[in-house]
């Protein structure tokens, strides 16, 4: 169903490209006021000329926080009362070689970064007594298999932790895990194994937002290969992964 009675305001974090960017055209589409975050100002000002409805744009690296936060803070103040806010932004490598410059990169984005920026947005709903933060964690959060899978357990676990403390203080929070599989973007690396298109990716997610979901995998199917993570003995994931 369509807002028409009232501005609702949301920000993306990492909507320059794959899931974020087409979220941001679903939440315009559908009413919302879209604050548009990301490092590549040159795709944000495209995907702004795309989107009918008003937006706002920052150009914001969440690797140096310290930068960052003001900036984040800065943005909250000039949209005024933020209804919705999508954590997206992420990276990940293949590092078999185990390259450290590569690993801090994918900890500087996917830790301090995100958890530096959810950080502000808690606050702010903390504050208002109410509001929805959605966290892009992944399918690789279930298992050990590299720094991204670690970086995106941290994201899980943080995300838990901010939903235990908006429950210990009564507040009107939503927050909300998405755990995606593959996804067709560019940090897909080359796999096909149910790969889901972003834009298909970005409309079940908005479903979840409406529906106010606690945990989501996206597609569902994917629940059934989470089970089977969960429940795999570690002799039989060292052999298989």
């Amino acid at each position: 169903m369509r807002i028409r009675d009232k501005k609702i305001k949301a920000i993306i974090i990492g909507a320059s490209s794959g899931i974020g960017c087409e979220l941001a055209k679903i939440l315009a589409r559908n009413g919302y006021e879209v604050g548009l975050v990301a490092r590549r100002i040159d795709l944000l000002l495209s995907l702004q000329k795309e989107i009918k409805g008003k937006t706002y744009l920052k150009q914001i690296d969440i690797s140096n926080p310290s930068k960052a936060i003001p900036e984040i803070e800065s943005l909250i103040l000039e949209m005024g009362n933020i209804d919705l806010v999508v954590l997206n932004a992420g990276v990940g490598f293949i590092n078999s070689e185990l390259d450290w410059k590569k690993d801090k990169e994918t900890i500087d984005v996917n830790v301090s970064g995100f958890c530096s920026i959810a950080n502000v947005f808690m606050k702010n709903f903390l504050l208002k007594g109410k509001g929805h933060l959605v966290g892009i964690s992944s399918i690789a959060a279930l298992r050990g298999s590299g720094v991204y899978s670690a970086s995106k357990a941290f994201v899980s676990n943080y995300l838990e932790g901010l939903r235990h403390k908006a429950v210990k203080e009564k507040k009107q929070i939503i927050v909300t895990d998405i755990k995606p599989g593959f996804v067709d973007t560019d940090m897909a690396k080359g796999k096909v194994f149910w790969m889901t298109p972003a834009k298909k990716c970005a409309e079940l997610i908005y479903k979840v937002i409406q529906k106010k979901k606690y945990h989501a995998y996206i597609t569902s199917r994917w629940r059934l290969i989470a089970w089977l993570l969960k429940c795999m003995p570690r002799f039989i994931y060292d052999r298989l992964f």
